[in-house]
């Protein structure tokens, strides 16, 4: 098996490697939040109370927990039903939602979404077919925030020891995307080094 054949082959696990490795993915996630910053700018663009779709929210800690304690409303979504069992047990009165985000259809609109370490999991296709899902979930004004890669491709990485797939689009065709759909790029930070080298694009709807 090639390395392209290989990666395709990966494509389609990233759900059956996370609900293998949920509960020690949840235990050895760190807590500590290096992403604390940028979460502390999503959430400075969002109205008081806002609402929340966190893509990938897996066991439901430390994001959803964080935005939960500064009064937001969180609804999680992961595809591993594996995740979301833990996000259930430890927060019941959770709004956790098994969903796809490349069929996302909940019927509503959200002040934020973000998708941490999520996202990047599709294929460059699908990232391309899943942008306008996820726009179309957002309100006037509402604001996407999604770890990409700093330049088009696919590579792979590692959950619990087994390998998972990562793709991204070039960051001119993230903002040009980004344009198309009404949205205005607020930041697009390369390899943060003070985010473990995460890329991160910060994108608000335009109002309607």
């Amino acid at each position: 098996m090639d390395d392209e054949e290989s990666l395709a082959v990966l494509a389609t696990r990233t759900r059956d490697v996370y609900e293998r490795q949920a509960a020690p993915f949840d235990a050895e996630r760190p807590k500590m939040l290096h992403e604390r910053a940028w979460l502390a700018r999503f959430a400075a663009l969002l109205p008081e109370g806002g609402t929340i779709l966190d893509l990938g929210c897996g066991a439901g800690d430390p994001f959803p927990a964080w935005f939960r304690a500064r009064g937001f409303r969180v609804t999680g979504v992961d595809i591993a039903e594996a995740m979301l069992e833990i996000a259930r047990e430890r927060c019941p009165q959770g709004d956790w939602r098994w969903a796809d985000m490349r069929t996302l259809d909940l019927g509503d609109r959200f002040d934020g979404i973000i998708g941490w370490n999520s996202f990047f999991h599709l294929t460059q296709d699908e990232l391309r077919t899943t942008l306008p899902k996820l726009v179309q979930h957002l309100r006037p004004g509402g604001v996407l925030m999604l770890t990409v890669g700093p330049e088009a491709g696919e590579v792979d990485g590692h959950v619990g020891g087994e390998r998972v797939y990562h793709s991204s689009l070039s960051p001119a065709e993230y903002e040009a995307e980004m344009d198309r759909m009404g949205m205005e790029v607020v930041a697009f930070v390369m390899e943060d080094p003070d985010c473990d080298m995460q890329t991160v694009l910060l994108a608000r709807r335009r109002s309607e």
